[in-house]
């Protein structure tokens, strides 16, 4: 159990999850619930995806690396990045074969509405930089820009070793994410791994870099994720379903909601690095709404959602 909402005095819902912590040897510093289950990494995995651009473009800055490793919420920065990106490849944002959609933001798919904007856009989609980041590589390689998304693309064959390495969990057969994009399966367990290397091993110190500078770009400041990411010193990604990876000096930590709830990934991670004494007391005291959300009645708080990991 990860966590149980509390509503006034009565334990009124229970959420159930995985969480491990292993080293860059993979020797386990903690382990919990079933982190060997079948996942698909989702966006959790995006420091690792944007690799393939980072190595194969040139003159990336680390802003623009950031938001290939993004999912971002749709702001004017956000897109102007994204849009640089193609831009400087010599593509426009027709080239995205993401779907239209509305930004994942609030503010910033109320500004779109404000704005006048009647239609969703393929560059409003959380998951644009991860495809800027790979159109710029097809073009820098002389790679079919036509094709990025499809599984044998050469693209996407590296972006499979390159899994397949950090992970040292096999991440076929890939479904197909939300943005169009191929998702890879692996586990919890492989997500810790990946970002114990990400920590640690300067051949991933460029995505790794980026995502711990600018944890705003990665995704921005009024999400939990991202709250919290602004806080930890060291890379940091949460993917859909619940899921959520962090890694620091060598140590990955990784979590997963069952009911694919980030809301409860992240104060599952909390809990996790509190107890591993990775997180310090400002830190605590500025994340305390994300380590037990409050639970509302009448507007009011009258309980709070808390971790129930036994630690």
């Amino acid at each position: 159990m990860l966590a149980h909402t509390v509503r006034s005095g009565l334990v009124e819902s229970l959420h159930r999850g995985s969480a491990i912590a292993v080293d860059s040897t993979g020797r386990v510093l903690l382990e919990y619930g079933e982190p060997d289950r079948p996942v698909f990494y989702r966006s959790a995995v995006k420091p690792l995806q944007a690799i393939v651009g980072v190595r194969v473009s040139s003159g990336l800055s680390p802003e623009e690396v950031a938001i290939t490793c993004a999912s971002h919420s749709g702001l004017p920065i956000h897109i102007a990045l994204v849009d640089k990106i193609l831009r400087d490849a010599g593509l426009t944002p027709a080239a995205l074969q993401t779907p239209p959609d509305w930004p994942l933001g609030e503010a910033a798919a109320a500004a779109a509405h404000a704005a006048g904007h009647s239609k969703p856009q393929r560059i409003w989609h959380n998951c644009s930089g991860k495809h800027a980041g790979w159109l710029a590589a097809c073009q820098s390689a002389g790679w079919d820009p036509a094709s990025y998304l499809q599984p044998d693309h050469p693209l996407q064959q590296r972006v499979l070793d390159i899994v397949r390495d950090a992970t040292q969990v096999e991440p076929t057969p890939t479904g197909i994410d939300g943005c169009g994009a191929p998702t890879l399966r692996g586990s919890v367990r492989g997500l810790a791994n990946a970002f114990a290397r990400l920590s640690s091993d300067d051949e991933f110190a460029p995505t790794a870099s980026a995502v711990h500078r600018f944890p705003s770009l990665v995704a921005s400041n009024d999400r939990a994720d991202g709250k919290l990411a602004a806080w930890w010193d060291g890379p940091m990604k949460a993917g859909a379903q619940g899921l959520l990876g962090a890694g620091r000096h060598g140590i990955g930590v990784a979590v997963r909601s069952e009911s694919g709830s980030s809301e409860i990934a992240v104060l599952a991670m909390i809990a996790v690095i509190r107890h591993l004494g990775l997180l310090s007391p400002a830190a605590l005291s500025a994340l305390t709404d994300e380590a037990a959300p409050p639970v509302l009645g009448g507007g009011e708080p009258v309980g709070t959602i808390e971790p129930a990991l036994a630690l």
